[in-house]
């Protein structure tokens, strides 16, 4: 299997409708690959959690006491969907795509997807790298290390 190519934009402030139209958009909801995301999807589209639903969610945080978390989904057009939510109460709403041979065609499409995102979900900064994973804060964004395409800019905390 060749690598991926993950995109991602930075959503400053996240809202129920900004996740409902990433999950309605781009998530395979019949089949997401995690069974979390129904806990997920009550807690943070619906504002209907319960206990098990906090439970499952914290499975995912980072560390104890962490609020970040990232959730991988399967896609409905491409590789996977990608929902991280930041320790600075931002979001970052990603895609994986195929990176085959040709990395250079593929960073033309990644680019493509990233601006359609950022407009889509008002984000103003975004990035892509092969195999990169979703930054779980602001210093995380700007760290360089495997991204290949970055456009935009952070707003000022």
């Amino acid at each position: 299997m060749p690598p991926c190519l993950d995109v991602y934009v930075w959503v400053p402030e996240p809202s129920s409708e900004v996740f409902r139209r990433f999950i309605d958009g781009y998530v395979n909801v019949d089949d997401p690959g995690d069974e979390r995301f129904h806990a997920f999807r009550r807690v943070h589209v619906l504002g209907i959690a319960n206990d098990a639903d906090d439970k499952a969610l914290d499975e995912l945080r980072f560390e104890d006491g962490d609020d970040a978390f990232t959730l991988y989904l399967r896609a409905r057009d491409h590789y996977q969907a990608i929902i991280t939510v930041t320790r600075d109460g931002a979001t970052v709403l990603g895609l994986s795509v195929d990176a085959p041979d040709d990395l250079s065609e593929t960073l033309r499409q990644a680019e493509q997807l990233v601006e359609q995102l950022r407009q889509q979900f008002s984000a103003p900064a975004g990035l892509a790298g092969v195999e990169l994973p979703p930054a779980a804060d602001r210093s995380e964004w700007y760290e360089e290390g495997l991204v290949l395409l970055r456009t935009g800019e952070l707003p000022t905390p």
